[in-house]
């Protein structure tokens, strides 16, 4: 069982990851988000969603996408979050994030968010981070935009029918864009 340590008690470590994480990326991820196990953290969908999140096949398209990485975050060399990271011309795309629903609400979060914005500003020299939430997830985009992300209102439809995103509890679904300007002004504060 999960137990909440506060992010700095023990050093982070940030990876590509491999083949061979996917059996526990793919465990990592639907704790995160679907089943009882989902509940212990605050990100849960289990409410709007059964069924899977991700499958093997959807955790190694991300692995094997060419303008892309998956970072497995560690700490104690355990296996305790990960983001998708994908350059998308002046943007990048931060996807496919999950922290071990035990370490939710610690800090956690904000500090692979911050080390995934500072990865894509030096890596690929992008201008913004992308990313879509289900719209009626308010109390994560609320984190999000507490981290400086704003709502664009642009609007995703949800793949209904595709029970590889898991089978919808409500039919009102759609992912909006959320996007953050990363360039940094010289004063040191996002423009």
């Amino acid at each position: 069982m999960d137990t909440a340590t506060p992010p700095d008690a023990a050093r982070l470590t940030f990876r590509d990851a491999t083949e061979d994480d996917v059996p526990a990326l793919v465990d990592l991820i639907e704790s995160a988000y679907r089943g009882d196990s989902s509940r212990t953290g605050w990100t849960t969908e289990a409410d709007l969603l059964q069924g899977q999140r991700t499958d093997e096949q959807g955790v190694r398209e991300v692995l094997d996408a060419p303008a892309g990485r998956l970072l497995a975050v560690e700490r104690g060399g355990a296996l305790v979050a990960c983001c998708q990271l994908e350059h998308r011309g002046d943007a990048a795309y931060f996807g496919m994030f999950a922290v071990r629903p035990g370490l939710q609400g610690g800090g956690l979060g904000k500090l692979i968010i911050a080390e995934a914005e500072r990865t894509v500003r030096e890596s690929w020299g992008v201008g913004e981070m992308h990313m879509t939430v289900i719209s009626v997830r308010e109390d994560l985009i609320a984190w999000y935009e507490r981290r400086g992300y704003r709502r664009t209102g642009v609007l995703t439809p949800f793949p209904y029918g595709d029970e590889r995103f898991g089978i919808p509890q409500r039919d009102d679904l759609a992912f909006e864009l959320l996007v953050k300007n990363l360039v940094v002004s010289d004063a040191g504060e996002g423009a």
